[in-house]
């Protein structure tokens, strides 16, 4: 279970995966797993306004696909987001990771927390069929180095292990 009980800007990523992995077992339910994703996210990684899921769901518009929010920690966010649109919209098209030092200079960067600065999104993939995304807003620019991702990328490869989707 989880055992640290203070938030860390270097975590132990190592840790981290085995928490997943502990604290996933014997669940194999979408949306409790995710909720349980994201709190432990939001629990240990310091510096972060909010941590959560979007899921992959058919566009209102009647092409295409959306994000719509999943299970998070932090304020209320954006509900729907178009693929291809901020942060969230383009790791949807581009099925990869992406680390924003500043949201203000990416452009179309969506504002659903004026206080956020920096941002990772990671692709949710489950046999090549993109399931949605996993978003991390930080109100410190450069929050997320290349030690977050590949640590948060391992997390979430725990996370998709242990969910049936």
């Amino acid at each position: 279970m989880h055992i640290n009980p203070e938030r860390s800007d270097r975590p132990d990523y190592d840790l981290l995966v085995r928490q997943v992995t502990s604290i996933l077992e014997g669940e194999r339910d979408l949306t409790a797993n995710a909720s349980q994703f994201s709190a432990l996210v939001y629990d240990t990684i310091a510096d972060l306004n909010w941590a959560g899921f979007y899921f992959t769901v058919p566009s209102k518009k009647g092409e295409g696909n959306d994000l719509l929010v999943g299970p998070f920690q932090g304020k209320p966010a954006c509900a729907r987001i178009p693929f291809g649109r901020g942060v969230c919209g383009a790791t949807a098209v581009k099925r990869e990771t992406i680390v924003v030092a500043d949201v203000h200079a990416f452009p179309g960067h969506i504002a659903c927390d004026s206080a956020s600065a920096s941002e990772i999104v990671i692709p949710v993939l489950k046999d090549d069929r993109l399931i949605g995304v996993f978003d991390i807003d930080s109100p410190k620019l450069e929050r997320f180095s290349n030690e977050d991702r590949a640590g948060l990328e391992a997390m979430l490869a725990a996370f998709v292990a242990g969910t049936d989707f």
